[in-house]
């Protein structure tokens, strides 16, 4: 018996069932907000790409001595360079050994969650501006206080997105979790939200000494770098 040459189905029928073409590695864009999608490794390598340009940037807010200069006294002069760049680069890269300690318990992305760490980045890839605007104003006396104010927004801020990756990545049930997580870890990675009201705090001693929210800047970033804080990588 003969075979019939498939046709075209009827345009008009209302019983051809259409199927949606394929999309790229079979996604449901649909429900892309609501659905696992993709892994981590490629947030990842770009959180890491991003706080390495930044955390490399600072240097450039620390001026180079004139050359009629002498070499002491003009290094000197620039300590309040110095000490921002000191405490600036100890808080980026606490901020990436914990965005990286968050991430072993983070195993799963979709769109929301990936544009939650994009503001993320984005206010790390800022940290180099408040600190030269920082160093300038601790070091001419005007207006030191409203340096450090804009300096402990831009820590407070980055505090807030931080926690706000916890908050959605173990949102429903953990959707975005590893497997198998113990209640331990959980609890130690809620203490995340501790870091926005201290920072505020640190924030608001602005206005008693700009020197003293530097010093408390550079002590939280010291406590964060302790190996019991934030979530550890044991089962």
């Amino acid at each position: 018996m003969s075979q019939e040459a498939p046709t075209r189905a009827n345009p008009g029928n209302t019983n051809v069932q259409r199927k949606n073409p394929p999309t790229r590695l079979g996604l449901d864009w649909s429900s892309i907000l609501g659905r696992t999608v993709t892994e981590t490794g490629r947030l990842e390598t770009f959180a890491d790409g991003v706080f390495a340009i930044a955390i490399t940037l600072l240097v450039l807010a620390i001026r180079l001595p004139d050359p009629d200069e002498h070499l002491g006294p003009a290094l000197l002069d620039r300590w309040p360079e110095f000490v921002g760049y000191l405490v600036s680069f100890l808080t980026i890269g606490i901020m990436w050994v914990q965005h990286h300690r968050l991430f072993t318990l983070i195993r799963r992305s979709n769109s929301t969650f990936a544009m939650i760490n994009v503001i993320f980045l984005m206010f790390i890839a800022f940290v180099p501006f408040p600190t030269a605007v920082l160093a300038q104003r601790l070091g001419s006396g005007v207006d030191a206080v409203g340096a450090t104010i804009f300096y402990g927004a831009t820590m407070t801020a980055i505090a807030v997105m931080f926690n706000a990756i916890w908050r959605y990545g173990s949102a429903r049930g953990g959707h975005l979790l590893v497997t198998t997580i113990s209640a331990s870890r959980r609890a130690e990675a809620r203490g995340y939200r501790y870091g926005v009201p201290i920072y505020a705090f640190i924030t608001l001693l602005a206005f008693l000494n700009p020197y003293l929210s530097l010093a408390g800047f550079g002590l939280f970033a010291a406590y964060w770098a302790l190996p019991f804080s934030g979530p550890t990588t044991d089962a």
